[in-house]
């Protein structure tokens, strides 16, 4: 459960921001969405292999 401390004269769209903020930490709206397509645990692997060359790829550029 999120809470959110509000002080006193403080503005709602403030707090509103820091709850938008620390429910956006928690990864729960990116979960729901990994979680409504099931994806196999190979295809997985492969992604975070491919991701992993692609970010590999970019430091090396930068390196140059």
């Amino acid at each position: 459960m999120i809470i959110v401390q509000i002080k006193e004269g403080e503005n709602i769209e403030r707090a509103l921001k820091k709850f938008k903020r620390k429910f956006e930490k928690t990864g729960t709206i990116r979960e729901l969405r990994s979680r409504k397509n099931f994806e196999k645990p190979s295809v997985k692997k492969r992604i975070a292999k491919q991701k992993a060359i692609y970010v590999q790829h970019l430091q090396l550029q930068d390196e140059q």
